[in-house]
């Protein structure tokens, strides 16, 4: 039986162990590595501040997370192969509540952001920083 995300040593590695996964992808690491090109630790350190936040409501994320985003040549299927990966990598480390929301809560982020990409797409405007 695995455990549930509990603290930041959890955050930890469920990051660590999905941007490992997410840089080798054959489909969406070419996306990801090229945008984030020698600063990938500077994204990881963001993530688990993001995550920390949003699952063990330490407040230690500051940051717009939509705006990064907002320009990548990414579509629907490209959210749905980061999707699969995160939900294998949480369900292979973490079960209960909070592997739960995890969960949960990329669904939905990925949900919104797809829908605003293609918003600024089709109104050809950028968002704002």
């Amino acid at each position: 039986m695995r455990k549930d995300i509990e603290n930041i040593e959890d955050i930890k590695v469920l990051v660590d162990t999905f941007y490992g996964r997410v840089q080798e992808d054959e489909f969406i690491g070419p996306i990801f590595n090229s945008k984030l090109e020698g600063r990938w630790p500077e994204h990881i350190e963001k993530m688990y501040a993001f995550w920390e936040t949003i699952l063990l409501e330490e407040y230690s994320y500051r940051g717009k997370p939509f705006p990064p985003h907002a320009q990548l040549p990414v579509e629907a299927e490209h959210f749905e192969a980061w999707k699969v990966l995160f939900n294998a990598t949480v369900d292979e480390l973490y079960e209960g509540k909070r592997a739960d929301e995890a969960k949960w809560r990329a669904e939905r982020m990925a949900a919104m952001f797809l829908s605003k990409i293609q918003y600024f797409r089709e109104a050809n405007m950028k968002p704002l920083e």
